[in-house]
């Protein structure tokens, strides 16, 4: 995915655990206008999954999802 991605905002989840950051992330996405983008970063790896299919549920679109080291970090793009 291109680092050209701007995120609108970014929510913080690292050393929480599921399901705290896809709630961390819903909070973040409340705040934002359609088309804007949310930046998470977790450190729980059942989140990868938690991610994909919170966006496939959702209809918001998980632009990015990489792990760097311990963490995990996405980028959702809100519907």
């Amino acid at each position: 995915m291109s680092d050209s991605i701007n995120p609108a905002a970014t929510v913080d989840a690292t050393g929480l655990n599921c399901p705290l950051p896809l709630l961390k992330a819903k909070q973040g996405l409340k705040q934002l206008s359609a088309g804007q983008c949310l930046k998470v970063i977790a450190t729980d790896p059942g989140s990868v999954r938690d991610f994909q299919v919170f966006a496939e549920l959702s209809g918001n679109k998980l632009l990015q999802s990489r792990q760097e080291g311990e963490t995990y970090h996405y980028v959702l793009q809100k519907s």
